[in-house]
């Protein structure tokens, strides 16, 4: 695995040492599209975020480019809160995803300049370690039951200790989270596709893959499961209930969280752990799901949620009603995202599971970094930062290429949520 070449940092300096001289929006696609923001500083230093948004790469990248960027320069790099307070504050029109999105990669790219010019790893800024690694579970899918019991058992034997797991539904073409036997990417077409979904074929179909899994892996593994939006509040009650006897890790998005009291329904009827939040924006999202104790996991990202200075309030306040982190980390995030996730697990108490998807070879090349998979968890090194660099040269031979996520529609054609 390449990781960031190591140079000499100096220490935090002066505010003159930390101005920020200029910021490049840097839009590349190394097998998917990818939105990092590198923010050089007077000293020579240099941060990079990232400000990738799946299917709207470049409502970001125009975003920073026309708005925030020439708000940066000649700012002071060491700034991180006045600096969110200004993009967040100051917009007047607030929130959203590309909003916050624009706003994580310049905070993303702060934290990571503070890090260097202080000689230290992102967590160390943060507080220091608050365990060794952090649990990650990864993605098995299959066609049938019984190939996605198979891909269980390979990520088992890999050293998985969680995995999420998906399959296809009896008479729906293409099921949510069900790949073509490459690493699953649902953007893959410059317009949406469109997919149909059956709700009745599902829930009868979920509850007999757990209890296949658990037959066949036994009850040492940990069992995740993503909804992805389909089921009404009463339907991902009943899924829930169904699920029980196979003690899931947790179910995932069981259904839109726009109306947060629907999760009260939910609980009513089942003790199903349940996981939400990477569509979150702002605390505000998540608010009444956490402090009445409606969700167990709250799944919000650094890259969506404004960067490591909002997601930690969202954190702790999780933490005051015993809510735990649980980041999304599909493969349309980069490993900037990664690392800097990463190290805010390492740091943040009420720490759960880490989503891990793993990344072309081609991403892996432009994104150096020194985080690696051991025994069921990633740990992340001790490079100042967040341990990830970029290949600029490399990203330039790889341009934008335009994908969307798909759509669903039920039977009858009347749309639904993807």
């Amino acid at each position: 695995m390449n990781t960031p070449a190591q140079t000499e940092t100096p220490t935090q300096g002066s505010a003159r040492d930390r101005r920020i001289v200029d910021a490049k929006v840097i839009v590349t696609c190394p097998g998917r599209n990818f939105v990092p923001l590198k923010i050089p500083t007077a000293s020579g230093v240099y941060g990079l975020g990232d400000a990738t948004l799946n299917g709207r790469e470049l409502a970001v990248a125009a975003y920073l480019q026309d708005h925030v960027v020439p708000n940066l320069i000649g700012r002071d790099a060491g700034r991180i809160e006045d600096m969110f307070q200004f993009l967040y504050r100051g917009a007047y029109w607030r929130r959203g995803p590309v909003t916050m999105t624009a706003i994580a990669a310049v905070d993303v790219a702060l934290w990571d300049i503070l890090g260097k010019m202080a000689g230290l790893p992102l967590y160390q800024l943060l507080g220091g370690r608050s365990r060794e690694g952090a649990l990650v579970y990864g993605h098995a899918n299959g066609r049938d039951i019984a190939e996605a019991s198979d891909a269980v058992g390979r990520f088992i034997e890999q050293g998985f200790l969680a995995v999420r797991a998906q399959c296809g539904v009896p008479g729906v073409k293409k099921a949510y989270g069900v790949s073509s036997g490459k690493a699953y990417e649902p953007a893959e077409s410059e317009l949406p596709a469109e997919t149909v979904w059956n709700t009745p074929r599902y829930l009868e179909t979920a509850p007999k893959l757990f209890e296949r899994l658990r037959r066949d892996h036994g009850n040492g593994v940990e069992l995740l499961h993503d909804v992805h939006h389909r089921l009404t509040p009463i339907e991902a009650a009943r899924l829930a209930r169904d699920l029980e006897p196979y003690r899931l890790f947790w179910l995932e998005d069981a259904t839109p969280a726009e109306n947060q009291k629907a999760f009260e329904l939910i609980r009513r009827h089942s003790v199903t752990p349940l996981a939400v939040g990477e569509v979150f924006n702002s605390i505000w999202d998540c608010k009444y799901l956490i402090e009445n104790q409606l969700i167990d996991y709250i799944r919000t990202t650094i890259v969506h949620g404004g960067g490591i200075t909002h997601v930690r309030r969202i954190a702790d306040f999780a933490a005051l009603h015993q809510v735990r982190t649980g980041f999304h980390g599909a493969t349309d995030l980069s490993p900037v995202t990664m690392g800097a996730a990463l190290h805010f697990d390492t740091w943040v108490p009420n720490f759960g599971i880490q989503e891990w998807m793993f990344h072309d070879d081609r991403t892996e090349e432009v994104f150096p970094h020194d985080y690696v998979f051991r025994n069921g968890r990633l740990h992340v090194g001790d490079t100042p930062g967040h341990g990830v660099d970029i290949d600029e040269k490399l990203a330039a031979r790889y341009p934008y290429s335009p994908r969307q996520l798909p759509i669903a529609r039920l039977e009858d054609g009347t749309l639904w949520d993807w």
